[in-house]
């Protein structure tokens, strides 16, 4: 890594060390952070800054997004990675079943690494000198960015100037009031949503060990009063998600199906601490309700036709790909051979898992392997394997 590149503080935002003439490019959330540096940058003299906002699903409009852009006088792109996101990210999540430390399943691990490359396409189609962001060091996508950075060999200057340089949440707001932006008082919480997680962190959810989510947060998993009980059957092929009920569905649909169907059982909901670079920990709150489903449907399905002795070497491999993509190495080879062999286990993932959901939990109703392991007839078996073996003394 060239560390003359890194950007870590705002003072490096400035002509003796970036040319203000030149294009840049900055990840843009529609968030307060993300705005704040869009105003520094303004202030600064930069007069091609380009902000990029990557669709995954998020809560953020593409109309509040513009409004920040249009009164800091910034070029917004805003690029559509749903479909990339579910089919390349999320799928081999879930074939990895890509669950932090037992607690959590991932999700910015899988959102950041999608949104430094496509970043960095449009970095380097606009001949930009850099590409910065607004991770600060308690959050792990400071990590995860300038690691993927690193690894899509970007050539120019890149990173987060709130690294060094953190700005007071009240310095912030107060900066952006003055530039005609007032609506960023608003926020308690620093929220990161795609279509496979909604999060929560930071805030008035600081603490550990005092917290609390406020209801009105939770917007798949809050439980509906008409629904107590419902039967769902999830179908996979060759450890893919493409049907539910029988209904053959592109995987970006499925999931948002099932957020809302799932989480309408107050289904999908994690609390967990996460470790930093240097060991400490914070606390992110989560609903995910698909994932809470289809984390399990293929669990039992890989047990269903999946050696035991291969089923143990992948959980082992599991957590070694997850710490991978969390410390930022996605891009890196021992992530990428590590999914080599998960993507070989999950070919032989196809079935079929029927699920009777009630408030608060789930049951299977049937489990059913294209190329099963499993017995369902134990008695039948048994004889027929005392027969075959007794065969040879028999015949002596």
């Amino acid at each position: 890594m060239n560390h003359s590149r890194i950007i870590r503080s705002f003072r490096q935002l400035t002509p003796e060390h970036l040319d203000p003439a030149a294009p840049v490019v900055t990840l843009f959330s529609g968030g307060l952070d993300s705005s704040y540096l869009l105003l520094r940058l303004r202030d600064a003299g930069f007069r091609d800054v380009h902000a990029v906002s990557v669709n995954l699903g998020e809560d953020e409009t593409t109309e509040h997004k513009q409004r920040i852009a249009d009164k800091l006088g910034v070029r917004l792109h805003v690029i559509d990675g749903r479909q990339v996101f579910a089919e390349e990210f999320v799928r081999p999540a879930i074939a990895a079943q890509a669950v932090y430390l037992d607690t959590h399943p991932v999700s910015s691990t899988l959102s950041r690494p999608l949104i430094a490359r496509l970043a960095v396409e449009l970095a380097r189609e606009l001949d930009a000198i850099a590409v910065l962001h607004t991770a600060n060091r308690s959050q792990n996508t400071l990590r995860r960015l300038n690691g993927a950075l690193t690894l899509l060999d970007f050539r120019g200057a890149y990173g987060s100037p709130y690294d060094l340089d953190p700005v007071d949440r009240d310095q912030k707001i107060l900066e952006l009031k003055e530039a005609g932006l007032d609506q960023m008082s608003e926020r308690v919480v620093s929220g990161d949503s795609n279509l496979w997680c909604r999060e929560f962190e930071s805030g008035i959810l600081d603490d550990p060990e005092e917290h609390a989510v406020p209801a009105h947060m939770y917007a798949w998993s809050t439980p509906r009063p008409q629904h107590t009980e419902e039967t769902v059957e999830i179908r996979f092929h060759q450890g893919v998600p493409v049907a539910v009920d029988g209904e053959e569905l592109p995987i970006l649909d499925l999931i948002a199906g099932l957020n809302t169907r799932v989480g309408a059982y107050g289904l999908g909901r994690y609390s967990g601490l996460e470790h930093l670079d240097n060991g400490e920990k914070v606390l992110e709150i989560r609903e995910m309700p698909a994932a809470w489903l289809l984390l399990r449907t293929f669990r039992h399905l890989e047990t269903a036709t999946l050696e035991a002795e291969t089923m143990r070497e992948k959980m082992h491999l599991e957590q070694l790909w997850v710490r991978e993509a969390l410390e930022g190495r996605w891009y890196g080879e021992l992530r990428l051979a590590v999914q080599h062999f998960i993507d070989s286990c999950a070919s032989r993932v196809t079935g079929t898992v029927r699920w009777r959901l009630t408030s608060g939990g789930a049951d299977t109703r049937a489990i059913v392997a294209d190329e099963p392991r499993y017995l369902r007839d134990r008695e039948a078996w048994e004889k027929e394997s005392i027969r075959t073996e007794r065969a040879p003394y028999l015949a002596a």
